[in-house]
């Protein structure tokens, strides 16, 4: 199975039971915008969580319609984000949605060690686009959370990543470590981890995927510049998944793809105990109901 369009998303949502979404301070109108229209494409029914004057008077302004939806009156984003979690953790929620909190006191809600929503250390921000170009999906990794991975938050960012194409049923993504050049180099500390990468996977060690580095960006999706270089790889070329050395060059290349390549893009945060949808305000229309069709979609 191999995943070409975003379209995708909305049909496997479609096809799955509609999924509650909570929203965590739902008074923000990107947000309500894309949570609209999702309840148009009937994948998913909110809970709004936030201010209740204020998500009503959103709502009235971006024609949303709230008969049955449940609200859910906090006036504190970080409260609002607390309660939200609670709701996912009694099993009133599916998926979750940042709205209008800052993402440190979403993350502070979600990775409390005693009420939050961990499944790991490491929460990390997974990127689908479609790239006019090229032959499938391109996933980035991570352009939102990390700064400076470590290596073991690579491993951890390389799982999430890879859990995001197992739950839309694809089993062995590729992985391709990306890097300034495809050799070795001690002075390159990201050249030395995507090649113990390469090594862990081989050996077992990160399942459920085929991780392979250091590769350059180009030898990652392009086949003919793997040939030129005479680089031999089940990766070159055919790459599912980009994970970047740190947060600088994931954020210059994901806005690359969207902003000069004119990609479409769907994100959500995984390591979570659900999918957890971050958008951006410069996000497209689209972008944000793939998005959110991207969370709904993956088996809960």
């Amino acid at each position: 199975m191999t995943l070409t369009k975003l379209d995708t998303l909305l049909e496997m949502a479609r096809g799955k039971k509609t999924s509650r979404l909570v929203v965590a301070a739902a008074e923000d109108e990107p947000v309500l915008e894309a949570v609209r229209d999702a309840m148009k494409e009937k994948i998913i029914v909110p809970i709004l969580v936030g201010d209740a004057a204020k998500i009503k008077e959103v709502a009235a302004k971006v024609k949303m319609p709230l008969d049955g939806i449940e609200i859910v009156d906090e006036k504190s984003p970080a409260k609002s984000s607390r309660i939200a979690v609670q709701l996912i953790r009694e099993g009133k929620g599916d998926i979750m949605m940042k709205g209008l909190v800052g993402t440190a006191d979403l993350l502070r809600a979600v990775l409390d060690k005693e009420n939050g929503l961990r499944k790991g250390d490491t929460i990390s921000h997974v990127a689908l686009s479609e790239v006019k170009g090229y032959h499938k999906l391109l996933a980035v990794t991570d352009a939102a959370l990390t700064p400076a991975p470590t290596f073991d938050q690579k491993v951890a960012m390389i799982n999430n990543a890879a859990e995001v194409y197992h739950k839309l049923g694809i089993k062995e993504p590729k992985v391709a470590v990306l890097c300034a050049a495809e050799t070795v180099s001690e002075k390159i500390e990201a050249s030395v981890h995507a090649a113990m990468l390469a090594t862990m996977n081989r050996r077992g060690q990160i399942k459920g995927c085929i991780v392979d580095g250091p590769l350059a960006l180009d030898n990652a999706v392009s086949k003919e510049a793997c040939e030129h270089k005479k680089i031999k790889s089940d990766v070159g070329g055919d790459a599912d998944i980009l994970l970047c050395p740190d947060i600088e060059a994931a954020n210059i290349l994901y806005k690359s793809l969207n902003f000069l390549a004119g990609a479409t893009t769907a994100a959500v945060l995984m390591g979570a105990k659900v999918p957890i949808v971050l958008t951006s305000r410069a996000d497209t229309d689209r972008s944000k109901l793939f998005s959110i069709a991207l969370a709904a979609s993956m088996e809960l």
